[in-house]
């Protein structure tokens, strides 16, 4: 195979499923060919559509914002958590993590919860238990991504049951947080074969944001397999 690029972003489409109470996304012709000889999108949507990354600052003011992040907390060698077969909003503890993570790992948390994308299902994804997130903390994690709505759980719909106890356990360490990836049973495959795997998560280049899109990317190389 040599070198595989694995695509592990939702498309933004018009009526896309967001997270409860974030903007509704649309995307629409706002020039056509027909028209004005060009076509141009209009776009309508939050810093957090889609497949996003998380600056610290989406949950403390005093965080640093998007565009004060080094480009190196977007992208490293993957380390996976792979923890797909969970019960619906089962916390996630910290044994389930892999040996040897460390600094500059980008830890993928491979939940399943992706193929629910679209369905009501998906708000009912597992999430990592606080002391999880202090465990990635401490191994010196700062970029962690999952399959999965977010990376606490999301309340039932009418429930008012709302945290973000992992979130500010990252966060307040300087971790970035990426959601919505989809396509990570390749990446577990490609990892547990002993590929190489480096994966990117840069996001598009929001002013003093709280977070914004990225096209994540795995890049898997069977030439160069770890032992």
């Amino acid at each position: 195979m040599g070198v595989e690029l694995l695509d592990l972003s939702v498309p933004i489409t018009s009526g896309m499923p967001v997270y409860p109470g974030d903007p509704e996304v649309e995307a629409v012709p706002a020039l056509t060919v027909a028209e004005s000889g060009v076509n141009v999108l209009r776009l309508h949507m939050g810093s957090q559509t889609g497949t996003h990354v998380d600056a610290p600052f989406h949950i403390d003011d005093a965080l640093p914002r998007l565009d004060e992040l080094p480009l190196t907390r977007f992208t490293g060698p993957a380390a996976i958590m792979d923890v797909r077969g969970l019960a619906p909003r089962t916390p996630i503890p910290p044994d389930a993590l892999p040996p040897g993570l460390g600094p500059g790992d980008v830890l993928l948390i491979a939940t399943g919860w992706s193929a629910h994308w679209g369905t009501g299902a998906y708000l009912a994804h597992p999430y990592p238990a606080p002391e999880t997130a202090e465990a990635i903390v401490a191994a010196g994690v700062r970029t962690v991504a999952i399959d999965a709505l977010s990376a606490d759980r999301t309340p039932p719909p009418g429930s008012d049951e709302f945290s973000l106890a992992a979130h500010r356990v990252l966060c307040g360490a300087g971790a970035v947080i990426a959601e919505n990836l989809t396509g990570l049973d390749g990446v577990v495959d490609a990892y547990e074969a002993g590929c190489a795997i480096e994966v990117s998560l840069f996001p598009i280049a929001l002013a003093a944001a709280d977070g914004a899109p990225v096209r994540a990317v795995a890049r898997v190389d069977d030439r160069a397999v770890l032992v």
